[in-house]
């Protein structure tokens, strides 16, 4: 067995995702491992992890929809205002949603499907300079 880590930056523009599948997969690549099982940290609690379709914008644009009608950047709902309004609305996305990601590699790519991709989910509406820890494992 084998391991590698690494972070992965990215500069978010605000509310959003941003498609970093091929950052991965250039990576991996480079780690030489074949076989194994790569592991995705977001190191925030205000922005998340996904996979998601890569094929149609317009999934995205739909899941920030769904993501603000489940939680509203309303600041009367919220005891949490200090860091303004969208704050306590980004932990809740947050934490719906994935903070970690498991993902196998098999012939040093991970093994997505056709048509997803792997996304960081910024739930604030300023930019942000986000880190993603990944690990991984294998032969």
């Amino acid at each position: 067995m084998y391991q590698e880590q690494t972070t992965f930056e990215i500069q978010s523009q605000g509310l959003g995702l941003y498609e970093f599948t091929q950052d991965i997969c250039r990576w991996v690549a480079t780690t030489g491992i074949e076989d194994g099982l790569l592991t995705l940290l977001i190191q925030h609690t205000s922005a998340s992890l996904t996979i998601q379709e890569n094929a149609d914008l317009e999934v995205q644009d739909d899941l920030i929809d769904a993501l603000e009608r489940l939680s509203p950047m309303n600041p009367k709902l919220y005891r949490h205002t200090a860091e303004g309004p969208d704050d306590m609305p980004a932990h809740i996305k947050a934490a719906l949603t994935d903070v970690s990601l498991s993902i196998p590699v098999k012939d040093g790519l991970p093994r997505l499907g056709t048509w997803q991709g792997i996304y960081l989910v910024e739930h604030r509406k300023a930019p942000h300079k986000r880190r993603i820890a990944g690990h991984i494992i294998g032969t």
